[in-house]
């Protein structure tokens, strides 16, 4: 198969100095990435800024923004794909206007007025007759399945994979993980906790056995 993975996250400048960003190492993107070509898959790695080497053999695009990074997906997505797993952190919010100049501390900046970033999963022109696995991760804090199953349903995944960013054992910057996937039919799968690369392996093979019953 054919894996489009996004991984890490975006940063949204501010002026050329500074940034909004979040905590997402990369780690489980990187890991669905090592996963597939362990099992000699043919992958495409979208990632943003990570301080981690990528999986050797991986076809490697770096992005910095939410904007780059949909266009480096939807520039692809109508290629000879068979799954889009969108495992990036995207910033949710982006400062309405960049400074071209650095900000001066003693000048101050009273506020920062943010806007929504583009919702890349939902702002994507697929082909019409696709047949493409889509993937989705939801990283929630509270209502982890009443959120997760509410982004499944709104952004027309296939399965979506949740974890809870609360605990500081798993999700964010950790070597381990644990996800509970979210199929459209209601059902559900518990992965507990585990290295991001064991969790891997399982959301690739859930991909696999989809796209051979399609």
């Amino acid at each position: 198969m054919n894996f489009l993975i996004t991984a890490g996250p975006t940063r949204e400048p501010i002026d050329p100095v500074r940034f909004i960003s979040n905590r997402s190492s990369g780690k489980m993107g990187y890991a669905l990435a090592a996963a597939a070509l362990e099992a000699r898959h043919t992958v495409t790695l979208i990632s943003g800024p990570v301080c981690i080497s990528p999986p050797q053999g991986a076809d490697l695009v770096h992005v910095t923004t939410a904007d780059e990074m949909h266009d480096a997906v939807q520039s692809r997505i109508g290629g000879d794909f068979d799954a889009l797993l969108m495992c990036a952190a995207v910033a949710d919010f982006k400062p309405r206007e960049f400074h071209p100049q650095k900000i001066k501390k003693h000048r101050g900046l009273s506020n920062i007025e943010l806007v929504p970033t583009r919702d890349i999963l939902a702002s994507l022109v697929l082909p019409r007759d696709h047949r493409k696995i889509i993937v989705g991760f939801a990283a929630e804090s509270e209502s982890l399945a009443e959120n997760a199953q509410k982004k499944l349903h709104e952004k027309q995944c296939d399965f979506i994979c949740a974890n809870d960013i609360t605990r500081m054992d798993t999700g964010f910057d950790a070597d381990h993980n644990e996800l509970t996937i979210f199929f459209r039919d209601g059902s559900q799968r518990h992965f507990p906790r585990a290295t991001k690369l064991e969790i891997a392996r399982s959301v690739l093979k859930i991909c696999v056995e989809l796209a051979e019953n399609r």
